[in-house]
């Protein structure tokens, strides 16, 4: 068949309409795809906390998350700032510390209250806090910078500072518990609810988590003001814990970049809210997840996108603890 130079024209101009299509439709299903910064394989963010949000977010709304696993938060922060991921989860802490070298990094906000300890071997007669005057002490986290701080705050409750112990450099908390299972160590730092706890606790036969007295928390609040004591009881997230007690708590938060889109966020917010009981299912610490409770009143910018729903849905900024 014979093409005239017309029918040509609208045959080009076809093929062109349609290349463009399916070009638009490529990028349309890129912008779905969202990297998610996480820790280290073991820690309570990577295995629990992201990977119930990414099943989430793909099986309610349709977006692919790819989880980038880092060595720690001094090194996922950076990587959203510089927006190598869209979505990252850190502590206050580090996303505080982070700010200025990351002026791109904005605020989703507080995901859920971080509670951790410093867990010993059940077979000891360490109780306190001040007990570890004179042990082996996870000190350092080059690879998590904020976490060193942290742990002298905690051991200002017990009236001791790095002096009465004996440092032992690790670069995370990983390290940390890898040390104390093999004897390197006679403690370790970590999170409740992260897996790694559970794993340590059946390799050793038993862990315990030291006592905080509130008595002390004036003084952790001296290193670092943002933590804060909350109740835990004997059950099976709070491992290691053998009446009730105050637990040392700080805020882990959920935050993007400047470039991901208002949409984005808003889509992720609510999707969090709506499925709030598939969330818990797979990890039960984002059972105080709430949309209400994202928002507080931190020294850091908020993405517009989250902006926009907690006005749309006529959420107030919280005072901080």
């Amino acid at each position: 068949m014979t093409i005239q130079y017309g029918d040509w024209r609208k045959t080009a101009c076809a093929i062109a309409t349609a290349a463009s299509v399916a070009a638009l439709s490529g990028g349309i299903a890129a912008a779905q795809t969202y990297g998610f910064a996480s820790m280290q394989p073991g820690t309570l963010n990577h295995t629990s906390v992201i990977s119930a949000i990414a099943k989430v977010l793909k099986e309610k709304a349709g977006l692919n998350v790819v989880v980038q696993p880092t060595a720690g938060e001094s090194v996922l922060i950076p990587l959203v700032g510089r927006s190598e991921a869209e979505f990252g989860i850190g502590n206050i802490l580090e996303v505080e510390a982070a700010k200025a070298q990351n002026p791109n990094l904005r605020l989703i906000g507080s995901l859920h209250p971080l509670r951790g300890a410093f867990w010993v071997r059940k077979d000891t007669t360490m109780r306190t806090m001040a007990d570890l005057k004179g042990k082996k002490v996870g000190m350092g986290y080059s690879a998590m910078r904020t976490i060193d701080p942290m742990v002298k705050a905690i051991l200002a409750t017990g009236g001791l500072t790095e002096k009465d112990v004996t440092p032992v450099l690790i670069p995370n908390v990983i390290r940390g518990a890898d040390d104390f299972t093999s004897g390197a160590a006679d403690m370790f730092f970590f999170a409740f609810g992260a897996p790694k706890v559970r794993e340590v606790d059946a390799t050793v036969g038993g862990i315990r988590a030291l006592e905080i007295p509130a008595s002390g928390i004036a003084a952790a609040k001296k290193i670092v003001p943002q933590g804060y004591l909350t109740p835990a009881v004997p059950n099976p997230f709070f491992v290691g814990v053998e009446k009730p007690m105050g637990v040392y708590t700080w805020d882990n938060m959920i935050f993007t970049n400047s470039k991901v889109t208002d949409e984005a966020v808003y889509k992720l917010i609510e999707t969090l809210e709506n499925n709030k009981a598939d969330l818990i299912a797979i990890q039960p610490a984002l059972r105080e997840y709430s949309a209400a409770a994202l928002y507080k009143s931190y020294d850091i910018p908020y993405h517009p996108g989250a902006l926009k729903y907690f006005k749309d849905k006529n959420i107030q900024a919280t005072a901080t603890q």
